[in-house]
């Protein structure tokens, strides 16, 4: 367009709505084709200091977004490789007051705004705001938070990226095959006893149940997830929850086909407009023709697309021969599962060149427009999730995902490029209201800086559990592992956050990596808390499976096990596998409740899950939360006669560089204390009593004893064992805190009515001790860090540096080891990408990153993380090390 909008009166608002909508509907005839340079704000200073005000409803992340786009739209040329200039508005996600969502639709429209979308049962509405109004949208008062709709970028869960390594020397593991077990370290269900659970009760499978994959989109031709245990197509639905009038989907995702009445043509043959093309088409007056190019595995390519007016009738000219009279007619998957297919498969190479395709009708989008989804799938993350949920028969033989009885609904809000927040947002809305899942995960997630569990996304997340009674499963994200990396929206309070734990038969099954300890975590699982202290991760599961993924897209093997898996199935890392691991234990615990009619609901699951989850005393809680999945002991809490618990509610201290930001500042969920010493932090021996209030909210009108533990705990926390909780009597406990070392100091306040099966609540605990770094001194520190493990060293920068250095020496021979820095608000200090790959002593020479010596140049002043891992592949099982760190001002 060719000025920003202006937004002098209500009047010229309205007129940019229209005109909103009319650039949208052009842009469905543009190529996208590549990239464009990614729609997210460039690295800009750290605002650990200057944080947003606490009554901005958008907080700094999505106005670093607004800033960006508005950028890029000013300079009105098209982003890399696009054939089209990011357009003069922004997709909002708006969550609302309760019960108050016609005010603020009606506040909307008296700006000018026309909503995208409404659901008044969630407090949700989506709307394109041009930029300049979008402070006037959040000014609103039933307005609660605005989320900016972003691209989110699929996490990395190849273990070694597109990098491959000579394969070590000496003998590997056995590779899975049709012969594995079901009860294997590969796809290691075992783990959370669901093995154990599904011998004991056959029938308690997954039948019954259908899982919603909020994701990349799942594979409806793989073998392992053709059919149920019973026999039923396990497939039930494979659909986009991706929008043309979204701002990312708009720019990203060219999958939809949006055809006007410019578009109608005639059989049985005609000219287009676009091309001025002869086409032979079926005897017909009422067609539209589709030629926008779409996005295949192999790149854009044009795929004419031919829809019928009277009954959504879809052909597309998989051939390219001009003529849709020798295609199939298509329907929606659900309709007749019809799944077509562009190209010929090869038989001489071991990839399938025939790319199979589903397509999806929609006539709501644009007024008079006829909008055809050709959903064709070029990533594999969807379908490796999908199969650590349900699979049914990998290999051709007895190992299964969770749930091999479930059924599934695919929701593709992905792409090449990445996921729209706002698709994931309908998506997701639509997967719980509409298809009929019985639980949803979400591998996928953002990492804000501001993690306090009240973004416009987590709050509709929090009422959608409530009102359709279906449980969310979300990754808790990939940034660990220092404190307080807990992503978006798994921060939410009703949300289940997963982490990702490790055994060291997994380590061994499917990385050829030898360790000590038999369970663990993975140091890329994002940890906890969130920033007003609330409990994340809620639960760990397994973070690492073999598991399904399409045939046409190449798959992963780790080069030192020495073996390598067949095509169709790879190996992968995240907490994107965990939580399907958790969702499919769900499946598999609602299965079970529907056949012995016993009552699961959202709340009663959340506290059946959390209440049996086994606690490892070798790793931190704010890294697992309560513990691993429990299958056996969830069904012992979900079936019991009396599973009524009281509702407790904890309000907590807070001192982090943001928590002025929080809805009541300084004030949280769980005691959370990340400042320096010298800004309100707890130094190294000081003791300091932190007041934790609780208050009962159901249950008897007289004072109940409760329980008070102390889960693991260091020695740092000391509390009352017990308290007496009146009815809405905010009630206060004292917690003293006086941690003897430097480092995260971490632990679970259990609160319990014995009285009752079940636990009532969880409150984190969670101290920083830093060592204070002085001007030109030099903080130094030997240790031993064991391989796949890491070691944590909490140093707090004072005002006024300008340079932190850190070296990393004292190495043994081929060492694979580096350290990770983290900022005072928890996100990465580094500059190169995170994962493991990058940064390592002896490994690919640091993958473009020094691993000896790095300054980090302004840092922000307070607490600093620097976490030292040592690698899988580092061949020493203990790798010393020294740590120097110098700060100069």
């Amino acid at each position: 367009m060719s000025r920003p909008r202006s937004t002098a009166t209500d009047h010229r608002a309205g007129r940019s709505a229209v005109a909103i909508a009319t650039v949208i509907l052009a842009a469905g005839s543009l190529a996208l084709t590549a990239l464009p340079a990614q729609a997210t704000p460039a690295a800009g200073p750290d605002v650990s200091a200057a944080a947003t005000p606490s009554a901005d409803k958008l907080g700094s992340h999505d106005r670093a977004l607004l800033a960006t786009y508005r950028k890029q739209h000013l300079a009105r040329t098209p982003l890399k490789n696009a054939d089209r200039a990011v357009p003069d508005f922004a997709t909002l996600l708006i969550a609302v007051r309760d019960g108050r969502t016609a005010e603020a639709e009606r506040a909307l429209a008296a700006l000018g705004i026309e909503s995208a979308r409404t659901e008044s049962a969630v407090g949700y509405i989506k709307a394109n705001v041009p930029f300049g109004m979008v402070d006037r949208v959040a000014a609103i008062e039933d307005v609660v938070a605005v989320d900016v709709d972003e691209l989110l970028r699929i996490d990395e869960v190849r273990p070694d990226g597109a990098n491959a390594v000579a394969a070590a020397g000496g003998q590997g593991p056995e590779a899975p095959s049709a012969k594995t077990s079901d009860s294997n370290a590969y796809m290691p269900t075992r783990e959370t006893g669901s093995v154990d659970f599904k011998e004991r009760n056959p029938f308690y499978d997954g039948r019954g149940v259908t899982i919603g994959v909020m994701d990349t989109g799942v594979d409806p031709t793989h073998p392992a997830l053709e059919t149920t245990t019973t026999g039923e197509r396990k497939l039930v639905d494979t659909v986009a929850g991706t929008d043309p009038r979204n701002f990312i989907d708009l720019l990203f995702d060219a999958t939809w086909q949006n055809m006007s009445a410019t578009a109608k043509v005639s059989g049985p043959v005609f000219t287009d407009q676009v091309r001025g093309e002869t086409w032979k088409a079926p005897d017909s007056a009422d067609l539209r023709i589709g030629l926008r190019p779409i996005q295949l595995p192999q790149g854009p390519a044009v795929v004419p697309t031919l829809v019928r007016e009277s009954d959504s009738a879809v052909w597309v000219d998989t051939d390219l021969d001009h003529d849709f009279t020798d295609e199939e007619l298509l329907r929606p998957y659900r309709d007749e599962q019809q799944v077509a297919h562009f190209g010929t498969d090869d038989p001489n190479t071991p990839v399938n060149e025939r790319i199979p395709f589903t397509v999806q009708v929609r006539n709501d989008f644009f007024p008079g427009a006829i909008s055809v989804n050709v959903n064709v799938i070029t990533e594999a993350h969807g379908t490796h999730v999908a199969g650590i949920t349900a699979a049914n028969g990998m290999f051709g033989g007895r190992m299964d995902g969770q749930a091999p009885g479930a059924r599934l609904v695919s929701m593709r809000a992905c792409h090449s490029f990445g996921c729209s927040s706002a698709a994931l947002t309908d998506g997701m809305i639509d997967l719980a209201t509409k298809h009929g899942v019985d639980v949803i995960n979400m591998s996928i997630g953002a990492s804000p800086e501001f993690n306090d569990g009240q973004s416009a996304r987590a709050l509709v997340y929090n009422r959608l559990i409530d009102e359709s009674g279906v449980q969310l499963f979300i990754s808790a994200g990939n940034s660990g592992a220092g404190v307080n990396t807990v992503g978006d929206p798994t921060a939410a309070d009703k949300v289940v956050s997963v982490g990702a734990s490790v055994s060291r038969a997994t380590w061994w099954a499917n990385y050829g990596s030898q360790v000590q300890n038999e369970r663990g975590i993975f140091p890329f699982s994002s940890r906890g808390p969130r920033e007003d202290g609330g409990f994340k991760p809620d639960l760990t599961a397994p973070g690492a499976a073999v598991s399904t993924v399409p045939d046409w897209l190449p798959n992963a093997s780790v080069t030192e096990t020495g073996y390598t898996l067949p095509v169709g199935y790879s190996m992968m890392n995240g907490t994107s596998m965990a939580s399907p691991q958790a969702t499919g234990a769900a499946a598999l615990l609602l299965s079970a409740a529907r056949q012995r009619d016993v009552s699961a609901t959202p709340a009663e699951l959340r506290s059946a899950l959390y209440s049996s989850a086994r606690y490892n005393d070798e790793v931190p809680a704010v890294a697992q939360g309560r513990g691993g999945l429990d299958v056996p002991g969830a069904w012992k809490y979900l079936s019991g006669e009396d599973t009524a618990v009281e509702a407790v509610s904890v309000v907590a201290p807070v001192c982090t560089p943001l928590s002025g930001n929080l809805v009541t500042p300084h004030t949280g969920s769980g005691v959370f204390n990340s400042c320096a010493p010298s800004s309100g932090g707890q130094g190294i021996g000081e003791s300091r009593t932190y007041d934790v209030t609780v208050t009962r909210t159901s249950g008897p009108d007289r004072a109940v004893p409760y329980l008070l533990t102390l889960t693991g705990n260091d020695g740092t926390f000391s509390a009352p064992r017990t308290v007496k909780l009146g009815l809405n009597a905010p009630t206060v406990v004292k917690v003293v805190a006086k941690p003897a070392s430097q480092g995260v100091h971490s632990a679970l306040l259990r609160i319990d009515n014995p009285a009752t099966r079940a636990i009532e609540q969880s409150a984190m605990l969670a101290v920083e001790a830093a060592t204070p770094l002085a001007e030109g001194g030099t903080y130094e520190v030997t240790g031993v860090a064991e391989r796949n493990g890491t070691v944590h060293y909490i140093v707090a920068v004072p005002e006024g540096t300008t340079a932190l250095d850190v070296k990393l020496d004292g190495l043994a021979d081929g060492s694979h080891t580096r350290w990770w820095a983290f900022r005072p608000t928890g996100v990465s200090g580094e500059s190169a990408a995170p994962g493991s790959l990058s940064c390592y002593s002896g490994y690919l020479d640091g993958n473009g990153c020094d691993p000896s010596a790095r300054t980090y140049k302004a840092p922000a002043a307070g607490v600093w993380e620097l976490v030292v891992e040592s690698r899988r592949t580092t061949p020493l099982l203990h790798n010393p090390y020294r740590l120097t760190v110098t700060v100069t001002e």
